[in-house]
């Protein structure tokens, strides 16, 4: 039983079938999930090794063109991660909601990107507003609709601050923000960026 409503609902109505049929789609559903995860993680793993912000052994690659040491190092650690989420709640109380606090904390960084896209485009609009006059494909509301989403997630991160099973996910998110900026300004990746490194 993966714990949905929908599938408490049917099994309490007596129609088993459709709870089996609806946890093979939840469970389906969630492989497919971490299968899109190990592809994009282990490509990025890839990338940045290729950079040489990761160790060189994850630019090795199988003659399908897989890499293979970035694909086997994420799989561990799901698999450490799954191990963990058995084990600490029979060795430590309170660590029984240890998923909760692992995927909110890649909320915050998860919002970095989007963050950047949207201050993108609004710099972007400035800079070319002559050339995006009659642009057929405008952001509808813009960068109205831009702000509105800025405020939406900064919502959302407050709203998590004041929850306490995400509370710690949101300053540990801040704490691994902070400690990559000061890594890539100290090892000179801004530099390389601009093509001065």
């Amino acid at each position: 039983n993966v714990g949905s409503p929908f599938v408490a609902t049917f099994a309490k109505v007596g129609i088993t079938i459709a709870a089996g049929l609806i946890n093979f789609v939840v469970i389906t559903a969630a492989m497919s999930g971490c299968n899109s995860g190990i592809f994009s993680s282990s490509r990025m793993v890839y990338t940045l090794a290729q950079k040489g912000q990761m160790p060189r052994i994850f630019t090795k690659v199988m003659k399908t063109g897989v890499p293979f040491f970035a694909v086997l190092a994420i799989s561990i650690g799901i698999f450490v991660g799954v191990i963990l989420n058995i084990v600490l709640p029979l060795v430590i109380d309170g660590s029984e909601n240890i998923f909760v606090y692992v995927y909110s904390a890649s909320i915050l960084p998860g919002m970095v990107p989007w963050f950047m896209i949207l201050f993108s485009h609004i710099q972007f609009r400035r800079n070319h507003s002559d050339e995006i006059k009659d642009h057929p494909f405008k952001m509808p509301f813009a960068p109205y609709s831009n702000y509105l989403t800025l405020g939406f997630f900064i919502l959302v991160l407050i709203g998590m601050l004041f929850n306490s099973e995400t509370r710690v996910s949101v300053i540990i998110g801040i704490v691994f923000l902070s400690v990559m900026t000061i890594i890539y300004f100290l090892r000179g990746y801004h530099k390389e960026d601009k093509g001065e490194y």
